[in-house]
């Protein structure tokens, strides 16, 4: 039973680094009238503790050692010590969310245990991306100061987003856990994170939909959503119910419709459908458990997305040109994107372009919009440039899909490229395999409103319902990007496959959350034959995406019956 143990002492670590962010984390979350966000504590905590040793380290300050650690964790201690005592008042209103909050650290507890006891069934560091994981995590280890030696070009620095990696060998050296047992416990971490923090963000809209909704018709669906979001596939387990096709050859599924044939069917197909193409999402990447920066990427957006959707549902503060709630949202925001660029490059633009859109629908075209905007990019370039002065981005300029004979025969305008011969186009079925769930999601959601509103403004909606406007067509908008456009990198024949996968992996997560709450706001269709109908459908829709990891676990980590081994370099001996 050793494993227990070892994972409990990491736990331990987790659970002092959430305790002492609460705080903070209290005061940003305090409209989070469930929780006050506790689950995201954690995660604050790792990311503020980590920049803050990123930066020192970066300038020679303070050495990268578990000692520096510690110290660097007392002086946080210290800083929400006076958080709390300046808000000893309101930290009165954490009794009345007690259950709430001891619900969310047990789910946490479960799930962390739970994903490491996957893990343990085959722990093993080989395949796929884990060589290069691994070593940039072995390699942030060894350093002293910032930043790590590249492990292929020593003594160049690493010349990739590794502030994921950064967070995980944190968590390696300040549990004082071996790296290779770690590795396999960071992964059960962002697992757990990502469970409990879609249940508090989920439970915190739908009860900004109905302050009089019970606490455990809110957990039902925040556990709905925290399943779908994390462990939820596409609708390509449809292929579940035909004969199978051939590696790398799809056919369309009415053509070749079985009965329930699971022999003919292999999980990874549903993150290859396209051909040449990417369209990975959280539970595949769980499962072969590549902790790569998408990977690591997961609990932070959920944290960004948390603060986006408590500035427009709260827009009071927002009325004046400036103020300094103001000025510590929009900087942090601007700080969050700086972390999803140095954590998965591609996440920083999305972030900040979808982080605009709700500027824009805050404050229009005005000097409000231009102020937040220009905030938000100079607080964005200022707290990337520790990590950004040493990174040389291997991008090389944005391609345009199937170009014109006329455009290719010019190459190129400005950082448009128009490269002959690349040509991809997804067929219609195709599409509609990884995303016709969410397309169904929304235009249920489009009814409800349209039931509902009494314009056809959507400056109309509750800000509510704004919000899950936005994320529905934001992540339209990502997944169709492609179909246009792609960003040149290092794949020639699989050109568009990295913007697919890493648009598509954020669009899944948007939504994702949008769905579930759709989901929610099925009750409000009044109780008639087009109610059963809608909702018969969605969950139809909503089932074919739910079972996917009844097969990709098995199929990966066998019947869960194998004793248990939790660290990744034992297939060496």
């Amino acid at each position: 039973m050793d494993w227990i143990l070892i994972t409990f002492q990491w736990y331990l670590t987790l659970f002092v680094i959430g305790i002492i962010f609460t705080p903070l984390t209290k005061k940003i979350f305090k409209s989070f009238s469930f929780d006050f966000g506790y689950p995201f504590a954690k995660t604050l905590g790792i990311i503020l503790l980590s920049y803050f040793v990123f930066v020192l380290g970066i300038v020679k300050i303070l050495p990268f050692d578990r000692l520096a650690l510690i110290f660097s964790l007392c002086l946080f201690a210290i800083i929400n010590w006076i958080v709390y005592k300046k808000n000893k008042q309101t930290n009165l209103g954490v009794i009345n969310h007690t259950t709430t909050i001891i619900f969310e650290e047990i789910l946490f507890i479960f799930c962390l245990f739970f994903w490491t006891f996957i893990r343990s069934q085959e722990p093993s560091i080989h395949g796929l991306e884990k060589f290069m994981d691994f070593g940039f995590m072995n390699s942030i280890l060894r350093t002293k100061f910032f930043p790590p030696k590249d492990i292929w070009y020593s003594p160049e620095p690493i010349n990739y987003y590794y502030f994921g990696h950064l967070t995980g060998a944190l968590l390696i050296k300040l549990s004082d856990i071996k790296a290779s047992i770690g590795y396999n416990l960071i992964l059960a971490t962002i697992f757990a994170q990502g469970m409990t923090q879609v249940f508090s963000l989920i439970i915190n809209i739908i009860k900004r939909y109905n302050q009089k909704i019970s606490q455990f018709k809110a957990i039902i669906f925040g556990l709905i959503g925290a399943y779908f979001i994390n462990l939820g596939g596409n609708l390509h387990t449809i292929y579940l119910f035909t004969k199978g096709y051939p590696n790398e050859t799809p056919v369309p599924f009415w053509k070749i419709m079985f009965w329930f044939n699971p022999t003919s069917y292999w999980y990874p197909d549903a993150t290859r459908f396209i051909p040449f193409t990417i369209h990975e999402f959280p539970s595949y990447s769980y499962v072969v458990a590549d902790l790569h920066g998408h990977v690591f990427d997961i609990p932070f957006v959920l944290l960004t997305l948390a603060i986006l959707f408590l500035i427009f549902t709260t827009k009071k503060p927002f009325k004046t040109i400036f103020n300094y709630f103001q000025l510590f949202i929009i900087v942090f925001l601007g700080f969050m994107s700086a972390i999803h660029y140095m954590t998965n490059a591609f996440d920083g633009p999305i972030y900040i372009l979808l982080t605009l859109v709700i500027f824009f629908f805050m404050f229009g075209i005005s000097v409000k919009f231009l102020i937040n905007t220009v905030t938000l990019i100079f607080s964005f370039i200022f707290f990337s440039l520790p990590f950004s002065w040493f990174f040389k981005p291997f991008v090389s300029g944005i391609g345009v899909n199937c170009s014109p004979k006329f455009l290719a025969d010019l190459k190129n305008i400005g950082p448009f490229l128009f490269e002959a011969g690349n040509c991809q186009i997804s067929p219609f079925y195709m599409l509609f395999v990884l995303w016709g769930f969410f397309w169904i999601s929304f235009l249920i959601f489009l009814f409800i409103i349209k039931k509902q509103k009494k314009s056809p403004n959507p400056y109309s909606l509750n800000p509510n319902s704004q919000f899950i406007l936005i994320l529905f067509s934001f992540g339209l908008f990502l997944a169709i990007i492609p179909e246009f456009f792609y960003i040149k990198d290092i794949y020639p024949q699989h050109f568009r496959a990295n913007t697919m996968f890493k648009l598509g992996y954020q669009a899944f997560s948007m939504m994702g959350l949008a769905s579930i709450v759709t989901f929610y706001l099925l009750k409000n269709i009044k109780k008639s034959i087009i109610y059963y109908l809608i909702s018969i459908i969605f969950i139809i829709f909503l089932f074919f995406p739910s079972i996917y990891p009844y097969f990709s676990v098995p199929s990966y980590y066998g019947q869960l019956n194998r004793p248990v081994q939790l660290d990744g370099q034992v297939w060496l001996k």
